[in-house]
């Protein structure tokens, strides 16, 4: 006798669920790793080596510095990771059903990241302006800090003071950087899952490891040079005339070639790095986990 067909599920939720658990995995991962983005920023702010400014905030801040602009972080998961995780499932979904039910070529699997990219850059970006300025804050002169209490406050702030679209400051840099970014991590985690699972056979927890370790190094090698760029737009301060360092992302991008050249660009890498496998490995575990607890109850 065969085996009876199960109905495809209707309604809101298989629609909203790749969003929702997305969201969630990667706000999670971001409460773990927000001590080693704080001190990622402070690098790219010219504080110093990643023991310096570690040991400068716990002397000068204490241990709360660490994580100054949870709130951010975790406003711009909820928007930001949802937006790409969400889209990405749904968009490979429909190439999957394009290309016959066969796997995506690498090609394929990138377009899809930098699509998904850029969606949840443009949904994320107010809350990734607000969350570099909380990072940026302590390293500025006393009368020229924001003193942002939270993200919220943040946003309403940069309402009141420079208007609605002050919200998307930087906001070409951050899309570009989200679509390098996701380029590299999305689609490189799928092929070296595929890699590490049927070719060496290795078990689970290994491929999460190996596939996050070479889909962190694509992602950061790809979009550090643009996460540079948007950290420098989004800190910068007029001077006294009201001029801005920088007319924008291009003009940025010069100076700082000129200045330093393209290594610049690289500046805390390492950390970057550091900071980038673990939340990838932690996003797909934290999402594994949240779709077998679904799975339990029925969802």
């Amino acid at each position: 006798m065969a085996e009876e067909k199960k109905p495809q599920p209707s309604g809101v939720w298989p629609t909203v669920k790749p969003f929702v658990n997305g969201g969630a995995s990667g706000m999670l991962a971001t409460s773990v790793i927000q001590p080693i983005d704080m001190t990622k920023v402070r690098i790219q702010l010219g504080q110093g080596s990643a023991a310096t400014v570690a040991k400068n905030m716990l002397k000068e801040e204490g241990f709360g510095a660490f994580y100054k602009g949870l709130s951010a972080g975790l406003l711009r998961q909820a928007t930001y990771s949802t937006a790409r995780l969400g889209s990405f499932k749904m968009l490979t979904n429909k190439a999957i059903e394009a290309n016959d039910g066969k796997p995506l070529p690498l090609y394929q699997k990138a377009l899809c990241g930098l699509t998904a990219g850029a969606i949840g850059a443009s949904v994320g970006s107010p809350a990734d302006l607000a969350l570099i300025r909380m990072q940026a804050d302590a390293t500025l002169p006393a009368v020229q800090r924001r003193n942002y209490q939270n993200a919220f406050q943040g946003l309403y702030r940069i309402v009141a003071d420079e208007g609605v679209l002050a919200l998307w400051k930087g906001a070409g840099p951050t899309v570009v950087r989200a679509m390098a970014a996701n380029m590299g991590m999305l689609a490189s985690y799928d092929q070296s899952v595929e890699f590490f699972k049927d070719s060496l056979g290795f078990g689970e927890a290994a491929t999460v490891l190996g596939a996050s370790t070479v889909s962190g190094f694509f992602a950061s090698a790809c979009s550090l040079p643009f996460d540079y760029v948007k950290t420098q737009i989004q800190k910068m301060q007029p001077d006294a005339e009201g001029k801005y360092p920088y007319s924008g992302s291009m003009d940025c991008a010069l100076k700082t070639l000129k200045s330093g050249g393209p290594f610049k660009f690289y500046t805390g890498f390492p950390v970057y790095c550091i900071r980038i496998a673990p939340h990838v490995m932690m996003t797909w575990i934290f999402l594994n986990q949240i779709q077998k607890m679904e799975k339990k109850v029925g969802l």
